[in-house]
């Protein structure tokens, strides 16, 4: 089904360029997607790990319009908060879509090769299967077949157009771009596989083990970490790995100094290789940090939650992040199970996803034919979405028992 695009920039992230030939070849589009300004916001924090942000107006209503991006330097930051910018775009439904994806209106038991809502991990009665429903066709990765799955997995924001039922609040999980489709469909994965493993965390409270930072011999994640604890801001990394085996860690941010409540910041990252993983994780803090300092994002509200709260309050809420961790673990612990091939490696993470009992991952290619720039939504069946959308609880999570690799 793919092609065998070598993966050749390695520095920070795994890609098929570099983040300077992502921003050469896709930067002259963003107008066309109603990107009106990208701009660096690093200097807000006194960190100094890179962050920016897109700027687009014409976002459709449930949806933000400015996008952040992160990255172990300027360039991947930029990039980073471009792409972003045209996944949301293409992301959102347009007139067109109907004829272009063949959608159809029907009820569960009217269309054949269908996915159940309820694999989805639906809130408790919101499915009625005698309604109709808006769906889109998208494609099994390991088997090649096509199945139907609900509009509302796929747009965002969803807002059904033909006043059908909606099942849950539509978000972004699994929507991913790149520089080729093989990129777009593996970093899609990796979302949702983070999503799901941050979810059973979260319900379960007693799965992660902490990584000892002083065996990461990693420059570049050094490098991070130090500009952090520089500021007097503890990073913890947690390695959070369930059962599909694919690296997840979170790192977590603590600013000893300010105190600030809305700064006990997290940021969580997985990929085949662990240091990618730690470095998506430490760079998401920096995000976030810098995010709730811009406070420029629609969606940044809990931070008044938190504030009211309190700082020492917070910590306590959130004990699972911040307690001293008896499981401790080396870096070379977490095994890599990268490579060189784009098509290898998801074909790595399909093989695990199986082995955990997620024996489908669908995708639906949602490249705007203005822009040509790849993006996809993943979908895969019964993974956890917790973490994303508190309504929403699954059996993998609800019966999870192991511990973490």
């Amino acid at each position: 089904m793919f092609s065998d695009i070598p993966i050749k920039y390695f520095d920070c992230t795994h890609r098929a360029i570099s983040p300077k030939d992502t921003l050469k070849n896709f930067e002259g589009k963003r107008k066309i997607a109603g990107i009106t300004r990208i701009g660096e916001i690093t200097h807000l924090d006194r960190v100094g790990v890179p962050v920016y942000t897109a700027i687009r107006p014409t976002a459709k209503e449930g949806g933000v319009s400015v996008y952040a991006g992160k990255g172990a330097t300027t360039e991947q930051a930029k990039a980073s908060a471009l792409m972003e910018g045209f996944e949301r775009y293409s992301s959102e439904q347009q007139e067109e879509d109907k004829e272009k994806y063949n959608i159809k209106i029907a009820n569960l038991n009217e269309l054949s090769n269908t996915i159940n809502p309820k694999d989805l991990i639906i809130p408790k009665n919101n499915f009625k299967e005698d309604k109709p429903l808006e769906w889109i066709i998208s494609k099994d990765i390991t088997s090649g077949e096509s199945f139907y799955i609900p509009n509302n997995t796929v747009f965002h924001p969803y807002d059904p157009i033909y006043q059908n039922q909606q099942l849950f609040k539509s978000n972004t999980n699994g929507l991913a771009s790149g520089n080729v489709l093989e990129e777009s469909v593996l970093h899609g994965i990796f979302e949702v596989v983070e999503r799901d493993a941050w979810s059973i965390f979260e319900l379960n409270k007693n799965i992660g083990t902490e990584i000892l930072k002083e065996t990461i011999e990693n420059e570049i994640i050094q490098n991070i970490i130090s500009k952090f604890e520089n500021e007097k801001i503890a990073i913890k990394l947690i390695n959070i790995t369930v059962d599909t085996d694919i690296p997840t860690i979170i790192a977590v941010a603590d600013d000893t100094i300010s105190k600030d409540p809305a700064l006990l910041t997290l940021g969580v990252g997985t990929h085949l290789n662990p240091e990618i993983a730690i470095l998506r994780a430490l760079t998401e803090v920096a995000q976030s940090r810098v995010t709730q300092i811009h406070g420029t994002r629609e969606d940044t509200v809990r931070a008044d939650f938190m504030r009211k709260a309190g700082y020492e309050r917070m910590k306590r809420m959130n004990k699972h992040y911040f307690k001293d961790y008896e499981n401790k673990i080396a870096i070379e612990n977490i095994q890599n199970y990268s490579s060189n091939s784009l098509k290898k490696d998801i074909e790595t993470a399909i093989k695990k996803l199986e082995n955990a009992g997620l024996n489908k991952v669908l995708f639906v290619d949602l490249t705007r034919k203005e822009i040509e720039v790849p993006v996809v939504r993943v979908v895969i069946p019964k993974a956890e979405i917790y973490s994303v959308d508190p309504e929403r609880i699954g059996m993998r999570a609800l019966n999870y028992k192991a511990t973490p690799k």
